[in-house]
């Protein structure tokens, strides 16, 4: 039962950072539009490839850290703890800006190869990827937490991406979902906040 409760947590607060708009939104829409939406999917996929490198880092880093060196494991911990409560704060606080997505002249397609690998670049190459992947994995990592269960984690934070940017290059194109996204945009902006300031208190009292 607390495997499923960690599980779900993860997994909810990823749903909810995926979701906020960002390079990735920015990318998969931008490839949907000046090309096809075959190839905003493919840009998708390119993102959640992007999440497993990310993934690989953070869980073959952490659990070093965890066997070897508590002390430093905790400096993480804090470090990672404080980052999940200031983008809490952000959110709840910051204002709705309204996302305009102007008509792009369609181009000759690219390859799949080539959507993939820039969806892929831009999510491995996003500077605040790291941090905010060690904050979720020092939540989700212990020496007890069975390796199925962060397996799990994993590949569910993978398919949400590639599932969520799929969806974006599909629908986010079209005015009526994208009215409605900047319509409750605030609403958004503040429920992601909550959650991220709560995760962020649990992670700074968990003991490992």
């Amino acid at each position: 039962m607390e495997n499923i409760a960690l599980i779900g947590s993860v997994l909810l607060v990823h749903l909810l950072a995926t979701i906020s708009p960002g390079p990735d939104f920015v990318v998969a829409v931008k490839n949907s539009m000046s090309y096809s939406r075959k190839t905003g999917t493919w840009t998708a996929i390119g993102c959640g490839l992007g999440i497993s490198i990310h993934i690989m880092y953070c869980v073959a880093g952490l659990a070093v850290v965890i066997s070897k060196y508590i002390l430093l494991f905790d400096a993480i911990k804090y470090l990672g703890a404080a980052y999940l409560i200031y983008l809490g704060i952000a959110s709840a606080f910051s204002k709705s800006s309204r996302i305009k997505i102007q008509k792009e002249t369609k181009k000759e397609d690219i390859s799949r190869l080539a959507a993939v690998r820039i969806g892929f670049f831009t999510n491995v190459l996003n500077p605040k990827a790291t941090l905010y992947f060690l904050s979720v994995f020092t939540f989700a990592l212990s020496p007890t937490t069975p390796h199925s269960v962060v397996a799990f984690i994993s590949l569910g934070m993978i398919a949400i991406t590639m599932i969520w940017f799929s969806l974006v290059s599909v629908f986010f194109t079209q005015k009526k979902m994208l009215a409605i996204f900047n319509h409750y945009q605030g609403v958004f902006n503040k429920t992601l906040g909550g959650v991220l300031i709560l995760l962020g208190i649990k992670v700074a009292f968990m003991h490992k």
